[in-house]
């Protein structure tokens, strides 16, 4: 299991966790395609710079992430 830190990449969240991409849009982190220019990007964005990216408190972004996590189990 995946433990999202500041400096974990919204790449490898998305990879291991895509079901959590709804958890992930609320706070306007799109989904991206399979091929698409974004996706490309999400590999060198890291959760503590997409948090700065849509103002969203970064420890309220990390914490909520976890849960959505968590609940999978």
């Amino acid at each position: 299991m995946m433990t999202i830190t500041k400096d974990t990449k919204v790449f490898d969240i998305l990879e291991e966790y895509g079901d959590i991409a709804d958890v992930m849009e609320v706070f306007g982190v799109k989904r991206v395609g399979k091929y698409s220019v974004r996706r490309l990007i999400t590999r060198a964005l890291t959760v503590e710079r997409a948090s700065k990216i849509h103002k969203i408190p970064l420890d309220e972004f990390i914490d909520i992430l976890n849960k959505a996590i968590e609940s999978k189990k």
